[in-house]
């Protein structure tokens, strides 16, 4: 299964939002410079707690405010909901090649593992290193040719750790 294939599939966000999330994701972008984006955002999730905008909203929102721990949830709960669209074990761990199967949306598969990739970096940055690198490396198992760019930052933590860098 080529990562990088386009083909005429849903999107995460072309999934059906709800008028009132919707404003309310909308205040939160409007609201986002000004310092309250947070509340909007909230109660985007406590009505659609499945939705993926919301969820990929909410990643975006912890992260760039530098709350590494709330972004680390929310990548796990939207790998959670992903992973249970597509079957697959509830631990990425177990993940293997042949639990991505040809029938499956590449848009969420891809979807996944980009979650699992913003996991691994986030684990990373709050000195997670084993968990992270081990995101990493189950990444590239299951993306042999790198077409999600992994490798990069596995080679960073190689290097990183290999100059004693980290710990």
């Amino acid at each position: 299964m080529d990562l990088l294939a386009f083909e005429a599939q849903e999107l995460y966000f072309d999934e059906p939002v709800n008028e009132t999330v919707q404003a309310l994701l909308d205040k939160a972008a409007q609201n986002y410079g000004e310092g309250t984006a947070e509340l909007p955002l909230l109660q985007a999730y406590l009505f659609e707690p499945e939705n993926l905008s919301v969820l990929v909203a909410l990643y975006r929102f912890f992260y760039y405010q530098h709350r590494l721990q709330e972004t680390l949830v929310i990548a796990q709960r939207a790998m959670k909901l992903i992973g249970i669209r597509l079957n697959f074990p509830a631990d990425w761990r177990a993940l293997t090649p042949a639990s991505i199967t040809p029938d499956m949306s590449i848009t969420f598969v891809r979807f996944y593992l980009f979650a699992l990739k913003g996991a691994a970096y986030v684990n990373l940055r709050l000195g997670n290193l084993e968990e992270g690198g081990d995101m990493l490396n189950k990444i590239l198992e299951l993306d042999p040719e790198d077409r999600l760019g992994a490798k990069v930052l596995k080679n960073v933590l190689d290097t990183a750790t290999r100059f004693r860098v980290v710990k």
